[in-house]
């Protein structure tokens, strides 16, 4: 429908592409052409069975490198805590195994063309002389094995003898030190043998890197199946909620999102789990990550696997449910067979309440939403307990976990809870649970966001905005978080503030202004809520900026979890965060009910319509057109089949499927 980026658009993430490597290319690829410049560069890639932190690059003489970091989360460590993972790396280049004639391809100078990401694949094109090489690297989608395809074309006008040598190495872990003894990983290619070629022939090996337990069998797998079956899942993904604007960076960046927000779900003994990666954290939930950020989410892209991650995640936190209302656990951790609670209460309840409830109205299930019931309202009742005598909920922290302050109450845990009575009171209503029981929901609601303002608002380095939390006098990047939830009372100060040099830099905001920490976390929840409160054209250019940065700058292509902590890692619940700007800020999608939601669109001025196209809310299937009428107002139309079947006008429009 779009074939140009608008015109500012491009004005606007000029700066941020001026030394950048990547471009877009095919409509869910972005390409790293090679000009000379050397540059190294990391991403995760995830199955069910593991996951590869692929440190690739190329170097100044042109050649591919390639270092991965393999984590298997079900091949336990010991301690078996958080970070109990079996991790390997390994700098293995299965082209050594490859003869041209007598020589050794590797022994030809490599000169790389270029290197692609697609469609859950990084693909790196290379000539070795007369040859062209073509690697191609994925996780297999349900086995503990990274796979690598690896195509010889002959361009030669001779024929060409390849020889494959069989090759296989074993590498066994000290027993001492996993959970189920020695642990081995096998690097193995399929097939070997000798082959020619005649001019434009081409000949494909693979190489299968797994790990299993000393007792278990090698792996064998039909590799180029395991290819095919990610892609295939990955289009899934890809053909599913489907972004179409006239900024061509932002539809790309939103698609590769929901990549990596949907592979991070690992198949354990307790069930499938979705959890962060980053080489630390697996087979493992937290309140933050998969409760408040990832799981209200999944219901939009209509990933079955992922929503039974979610419902899983709920059942374990409901089974910490207690009658003394001690603290649900932060984190459940080594396949669920554990936990940890180290920082203490940090607002959990409201995360898990706020996440419980968005995703059961997002579901749209009945049956589904009785079953979070009981969790929705115990945590509800945890934070009510929790409230101070200013009528704001206390906790030791927030999900930063201590590394900045946060005093006794802070502002997150307030406003989750708040977003949480409201979707309660929606959710009291369908499930005929009273109407004097979602009344009350309200009122608790309509109180809190009271006591916020009183409790929290203040002048802030001139801003009309809010404070931390009790004593806090610079100003904090989580400020936004009202925002998010509805309440718009402080929303100029707050957005001004966000948005000054104190806190945003090139790389999104500061968690706390004068440091050089950002968490991309409170960024993306910033851009959403800032949205949301109806800053579009201003907060279009820095969701511009920072997509630009992400997707297409010096480390690509997703959300980072933070710097310096963790070398920006790409944890996935920050993937489905940005997508949230997307359904949440964007087009303000907010369930009402299992089957009811409303619309508040934010169509940039210079954007003549966006669409969202195959929305899977409560199951359904339906695009999202919002557009200026001929009288100039913005109007949403809900499509099924291609047809119009709903439509509502302004700024707040009421659609039931």
């Amino acid at each position: 429908m779009f074939s140009l980026l608008a015109l500012s658009s491009a004005k606007s993430v000029s700066a941020n592409l001026e030394n950048s490597y990547w471009h877009l290319t095919s409509p869910t690829a972005i390409t790293w052409t090679f000009d000379g410049r050397a540059h190294t560069d990391h991403m995760e890639m995830s199955g069910q069975q593991m996951s590869a932190i692929l440190h690739y690059g190329i170097a100044a003489d042109g050649s591919f490198t390639c270092d991965r970091h393999l984590v298997f989360p079900m091949l336990r460590t010991l301690p078996n805590d958080t970070h109990a993972s079996f991790i390997r790396y390994t700098s293995w280049d299965p082209l050594e195994s490859v003869l041209i004639g007598h020589q050794r391809i590797t022994d030809t100078p490599e000169r790389v063309k270029d290197i692609t990401l697609s469609d859950g694949t990084l693909c790196a094109q290379s000539h070795f002389g007369s040859l062209t090489v073509r690697r191609t690297l994925a996780p297999s989608p349900t086995l503990p094995a990274l796979i690598e395809a690896y195509t010889i074309v002959n361009s030669n006008q001779r024929p060409t003898t390849i020889r494959i040598e069989p090759t296989i190495h074993r590498m066994e872990s000290d027993p001492d030190k996993g959970l189920d003894g020695s642990y081995i990983v096998e690097e193995q290619i399929t097939p070997t043998g000798t082959f020619t070629l005649n001019q434009g022939e081409d000949l494909t090996f693979y190489a299968i890197l797994s790990a299993r337990r000393a007792t278990e069998p090698t792996l064998t797998c039909d590799a180029a199946e395991q290819l095919s079956q990610r892609q295939q899942l990955t289009r899934q993904w890809l053909d599913n909620l489907v972004l179409v604007t006239p900024d061509s960076i932002l539809n790309r960046m939103f698609a590769f999102s929901k990549v990596r927000a949907a592979e991070s779900i690992y198949q354990t003994k307790n069930g499938p789990l979705h959890g962060p990666g980053g080489e630390r954290y697996y087979a493992a939930i937290w309140a933050n990550d998969q409760a408040e950020y990832a799981n209200p989410f999944f219901p939009f892209l209509g990933y079955a696997y992922a929503n039974a991650s979610a419902m899983n995640s709920w059942r374990m936190f409901a089974s910490f449910m207690n009658e003394d209302y001690r603290p649900i656990p932060s984190s459940i951790i080594a396949e669920g067979t554990d936990y940890w609670n180290g920082a203490g209460d940090r607002g959990d309840a409201a995360m898990i309440a706020y996440g419980a409830s968005r995703y059961a109205l997002a579901r749209g299930s009945r049956q589904e939403a009785e079953t979070l019931w009981p969790l929705i309202t115990w945590t509800l009742e945890y934070c009510r307990r929790q409230l101070n005598a200013d009528g704001v909920v206390m906790s030791n922290c927030d999900e930063l976990e201590g590394r900045f302050p946060a005093g006794e109450a802070n502002l997150c845990t307030s406003s989750l809870y708040y977003d949480a009575l409201r979707s309660a009171a929606f959710l009291a209503r369908d499930l005929g649970k009273g109407k004097a029981l979602a009344k009350t929901y309200n009122q608790q609601a309509d109180a809190l966001r009271i006591a916020i303002d009183r409790f929290f608002h203040a002048d802030m380095e001139g801003f009309d905005t809010y404070r931390y939390y009790n004593g806090n006098d610079i100003l904090r990047s989580w400020i936004c978080i009202p925002l998010t939830m509805g309440i718009f009372t402080r929303a100029a100060g707050t957005i001004d503030a966000l948005y000054s040099p104190r806190l945003w830099t090139e790389n999104g905001m500061l968690t706390q202004a004068g440091s050089q920490t950002f968490w991309d976390r409170s960024t993306l929840y910033a851009l959403r809520g800032a949205l949301m409160a109806g800053d579009t054209e201003r907060t279009l250019r820095y969701l511009q900026n920072y997509s630009a940065t992400r997707l297409l700058g010096q480390h690509v292509p997703y959300a980072i979890e933070a710097w310096p902590e963790g070398n920006q890692r790409h944890l996935s619940a920050e993937s489905a965060l940005y997508a949230r700007i997307i359904t949440e800020g964007l087009f303000g999608i907010r369930p009402t009910g299992l089957r009811c939601f409303t619309v508040s669109p934010r169509l940039p001025q210079e954007w003549p319509e966006m669409r969202l196209n195959h929305i899977r809310l409560a199951d359904a299937d339906f695009d999202l057109r919002v557009f200026r009428d001929k009288r100039g107002r913005i109007t949403t139309q809900l499509i099924r089949n291609q047809q119009v079947v709903q439509e509502g006008h302004g700024d707040n429009a009421s659609f039931r499927l």
